[in-house]
C-alpha cells in the first residue's frame, strides 16, 4: 500500500474532526493507528501515540528504540522519541501545547489501555474525551480498491483450504477437532497466510450446535456434521468463511433438511445486498427463511459483521440497525441452525457491495459432501 493512500486517510480523518468540533484524536497501537500511519505495532507497556489534531500535520511520540521503525514504514515526518529513564508524559505535554487548549475535545482511540487514557488526562485536566470510533468507524467501513484487493485475497485462500480440507474425506473420521484443526492452520499457513484472522473452529457433532466452540479433543466420528470456521489474514486484512461438512457416511436424520435450509438463508441474505438497503434488512431476509421453515429459535445471533483490519467491526448485520449500506463496506453473511445435542449447521460467505448489489468473495463449495 502506498503512503499516499495512509496519507489521504488521515486527511479525512481530518475533515471529520473539524466537522464534529473535535480538537484532536489520539491513537495508539490498534487498527485505527495502523489504518492512518501505515504503522503496525501490538499494544505495549511504553507509550506510543499518534496525534492527529484537526489541522495541520500529525505527530508521532514513540519510545526511541522504535524511532528508525516508525520513520521507514510511516509516512508520518514529524516523530518524536523518548528514552527509558524519561517521563513520558512531559513529552505528551510538549506535543499537545501547540496541538489544543485547555477546553480542548479530544478522541482516544476505543481499545486504548485505561493506563494511557489516565496520563492523557493527566496532560489535559480540563479537556473532555470521547471515542476514535465516532470518526474511524464511518471512514473504515467503506473499503477502498487496495482494501478490497487484500479482502479478496484473503477470500481466495481460505476458498482454496476450504476445499483442500474437503478432500480428505475418510481419512478425517478419527482425527480430534483439534489435530484437524491444527491441520488448517498450517494450510492455510502454507497458502500464504500471514497468522489466524481467529482460532480455527472445528465443531464436531453436537460441538457444532455450540457457535462458538473452537476445537476439542473429541474425535470426528463417521455421518457426523463438522462445522469449520477459520480465515488468514492478507497484508493486514482478514479471510472469514464457514462450511459444514460431513467427511464419510450418512449424516443425521433433518441434517440434509436443515444443510439446504442454511444455505438458502445464505442466498437470501446475499440476494438482498444493495446501496441504500439497510443493514437489518440483510437479518430480515436471512431470517425469515429460517424462521418459515421452524427453526427460528435455533438462529441464534446475528446475521453478519463487518470485515476489515478487525475481523469483527460495524457494519453489523443485526435487527434494530437501520444504516444504509453503501458502496465498498465488507461483511459476512452466516444464517447458522443449532440443534443443541445433535448439530449445527452454519455457511458463511464474506460480501462486498457494488454499485448496483454485492459481490461474493468467497466460492468454495458450500455442499456438505466432501470431495
Amino acid at each position: 500500500m502506498s503512503t499516499t493512500d495512509f496519507e489521504r486517510r488521515t486527511r479525512a480523518c481530518q475533515e471529520r474532526l473539524r466537522e464534529q468540533d473535535v480538537d484532536a484524536a489520539v491513537l495508539f497501537p490498534s487498527p485505527n493507528l495502523y489504518y492512518a500511519s501505515g504503522f503496525h505495532e501490538s499494544p505495549g507497556e511504553r507509550h506510543l501515540f499518534l496525534f492527529v489534531p484537526s489541522e495541520g500535520d500529525p505527530v508521532f511520540l514513540v519510545p526511541e528504540l522504535y524511532g528508525s521503525q516508525v520513520r521507514d514504514e510511516s509516512w508520518i515526518g514529524e516523530v518524536h522519541t523518548w528514552a527509558d529513564g524519561e517521563d513520558p508524559v512531559e513529552h505528551v505535554r510538549e506535543i499537545l501545547a501547540p496541538i489544543v487548549s485547555g477546553g480542548a475535545h479530544v478522541l482516544v482511540d476505543d481499545t486504548m489501555w485505561a493506563l494511557f487514557t489516565q496520563d492523557l488526562e493527566a496532560a489535559l485536566p480540563d479537556a473532555t474525551f470521547g471515542l476514535a470510533s465516532e470518526v474511524f468507524d464511518d471512514l473504515r467501513m467503506r473499503k477502498d480498491e487496495t482494501e478490497l484487493d487484500a479482502l479478496r485475497r484473503a477470500g481466495e485462500l481460505a476458498d482454496s483450504v476450504s476445499t483442500e480440507v474437503r478432500k480428505l474425506g475418510r481419512s478425517a473420521i478419527g482425527m480430534t477437532e483439534r489435530e484437524l484443526a491444527e491441520e488448517i492452520e498450517s494450510s492455510l499457513a502454507s497458502a500464504g497466510g500471514e497468522g489466524l484472522s481467529f482460532e480455527v473452529i472445528v465443531g464436531a457433532g453436537p460441538n457444532g450446535a455450540k457457535p462458538h466452540h473452537h476445537h476439542s479433543d473429541r474425535k470426528i466420528r463417521t455421518g457426523e456434521p463438522v462445522v469449520l470456521d477459520f480465515g488468514a489474514w492478507v497484508d493486514h486484512y482478514p479471510g472469514d468463511q464457514t462450511r459444514t461438512v460431513v467427511f464419510a457416511g450418512d449424516p443425521p436424520a433433518r441434517f440434509e433438511e436443515v444443510h439446504e435450509l442454511v444455505c438458502d438463508a445464505l442466498d437470501a441474505g446475499v440476494a438482498a445486498v444493495e446501496p441504500g438497503v439497510e443493514a437489518q434488512a440483510v437479518d430480515r431476509a436471512a431470517r425469515e427463511v429460517i424462521e418459515d421453515a421452524g427453526y427460528g429459535d435455533q438462529f441464534i445471533h446475528r446475521t453478519g459483521h463487518g470485515v476489515g483490519l478487525d475481523v469483527h467491526e460495524p457494519p453489523y448485520i443485526v435487527e434494530g440497525n437501520a444504516l444504509e449500506l453503501e458502496p465498498g463496506m465488507v461483511f459476512s453473511v452466516e444464517p447458522g441452525v443449532y440443534i443443541e445435542g445433535e448439530f449445527g449447521v452454519r455457511v458463511e460467505d464474506l460480501v462486498v457491495v457494488t454499485e448496483d448489489g454485492c459481490e461474493r468473495l468467497n466460492d468454495s463449495p458450500r455442499t456438505w459432501e466432501s470431495l
